[in-house]
């Protein structure tokens, strides 16, 4: 089967800028990181340099942007490097920055697009995660009219319309047809604004580190000299202008349809918080930062549990990342109590582990040894043991400490498990890892069906 590969950049490599909200001044480092990470924000200038994830979950602000908080650490307007990290169909980067906000630049994603093309790509030898989607899911938002709808495509593609009752820019729609042409299509495309919210946003303190050279400024009306000489005075600029297109400083296009453009570049950048590349068509109508992170939300829901519902698929010609050996290293279990065999995957939030059922091992010699079964208790123990290799896996001495589960919930055996059998587990993180108590729900499959699962709760501890 040809699987398409994850991929990070090649070399480490950093841009300087204004926020346009917050007007204070970053420095951004893109970093290539390992298979799995996924794209993830470090604010260098916070003590012990916090990371938040670019995940829906950590969405705090989408006041004319997308923000991202982990606890005490943020991170705004994040929408234009992750679209262009996604126009790259880059799967992995760490992003520091020793600030709160990306920085604006020209109001694009395109110096972002050049700088990850400076650094290269780099494939990395672990299949590529997508987010399938197969049947339609559609989110509407009555107040705004807004919508935004999901639809089977063998490629991700957009296709945006925005009306905003606007003589100057009129009803427009943006497509792209593959993310592969993000940066000759969508990339340059800059955010805009109408005049009348510029004086709102002056008004209200916002748009610090605003420039007439990072955004487009539609003009609807003739503008009193008053006015234009608040502006010129906000921007430090004279000889402020319009010309009769309705842009303020006689801004040429790059686009006939930029807006439009812009706002698709926006999905893409919301969008990406899903964690997982799409394949299929968003058709997105007056979509914004709010909105857009409400489609993920929802996105998100239905990718999780049709991963639930889903076996993982394991190409059996390769290598575990644990064997037996390597996870005796990390489990204290021993024979004839070792029954995890392998673990395949291994993620902050997941874990993949495999069991080969044997007509050998010793519990079929006394549970029905004429029609041979595996005791419900012993799968849900095997289940329990890759958990075990998922917590402690995230301690620095996992061989100086014990996993000890305290509670199973919802346990459910669905379907005989026999020998020559092999049952592949997945066991998710249900709460993050908080004063070494782990709480995961846990899947086994047995050819695609799903066998046992359950709800465990487990507790680390140091060993005596």
């Amino acid at each position: 089967m040809n699987h398409k590969l994850q991929k990070t950049i090649q070399n480490s490599v950093s841009i300087s800028g204004v926020g346009i909200h917050t007007g204070v001044f970053t420095n951004m480092t893109l970093i290539p990181n390992k298979a799995n990470t996924g794209i993830r924000f470090i604010r260098t200038d916070l003590e012990e340099n916090p990371e938040i994830k670019a995940d829906i979950d950590n969405v705090f602000s989408t006041d004319r942007s997308t923000g991202l908080k982990k606890e005490n650490a943020e991170i705004n307007t994040v929408e234009h490097i992750l679209a262009a990290v996604v126009g790259a169909e880059i799967d992995n980067l760490i992003i520091e920055v020793d600030n709160s906000e990306i920085p604006i630049l020209d109001g694009s994603a395109k110096d972002f697009a050049i700088l990850i093309e400076k650094a290269g790509i780099r494939t990395l030898n672990v299949k590529k995660h997508f987010f399938e989607i197969k049947r339609k899911i559609s989110y509407t938002d009555k107040e705004t009219g807004t919508t935004l709808i999901a639809t089977p495509s063998d490629e991700y593609q957009i296709d945006v319309e925005i009306d905003y009752n606007s003589a100057t820019l009129g009803i427009q729609n943006a497509y792209l047809d593959s993310i592969t042409d993000f940066n000759t299509e969508i990339a340059a495309s800059r955010t805009f604004c109408f005049l009348h919210e510029l004086e709102l946003l002056l008004d209200s303190n916002l748009i610090k580190g605003g420039d007439l050279n990072n955004a487009i400024i539609v003009v609807e009306n003739e503008i009193p000299k008053e006015k234009l000489a608040k502006i010129e005075k906000a921007f430090n600029r004279n000889g402020i202008t319009y010309n009769k297109k309705g842009y303020l400083n006689n801004l040429t296009l790059r686009h006939q349809n930029e807006p439009a453009r812009h706002k698709l570049l926006d999905v893409i950048g919301d969008l990406a918080l899903l964690g997982k590349s799409i394949k299929g068509k968003i058709t997105a109508t007056k979509p914004g930062h709010k909105n857009n992170t409400n489609f993920a939300k929802k996105l998100k829901q239905i990718m999780i549990e049709d991963m639930n519902k889903t076996a993982p698929e394991i190409n059996f010609d390769e290598a575990p990342i644990y064997n037996k050996e390597k996870i005796k290293t990390i489990l204290p279990h021993r024979a004839p109590f070792l029954f995890l065999d392998e673990i395949r995957e291994i993620q902050k939030e997941s874990i993949v582990g495999v069991k080969y059922v044997k007509a050998d091992e010793d519990y079929f010699k006394g549970h029905f040894p004429g029609e041979p079964i595996m005791p419900g208790v012993l799968q849900l123990e095997t289940m329990a043991q890759a958990g075990g290799v998922l917590i402690l896996s995230t301690l620095e001495n996992p061989q100086d400490y014990l996993t000890f589960f305290m509670k199973i919930d919802n346990a459910k055996f669905k379907k005989k498990v026999v020998p020559g059998d092999t049952i592949i587990f997945r066991l998710n993180l249900i709460s993050p890892i908080r004063r070494g108590l782990c709480h995961m729900h846990g899947k086994g499959f047995v050819d695609g069906k799903i066998v046992v699962e359950g709800d465990l709760l487990a507790q680390i501890a140091p060993k005596k």
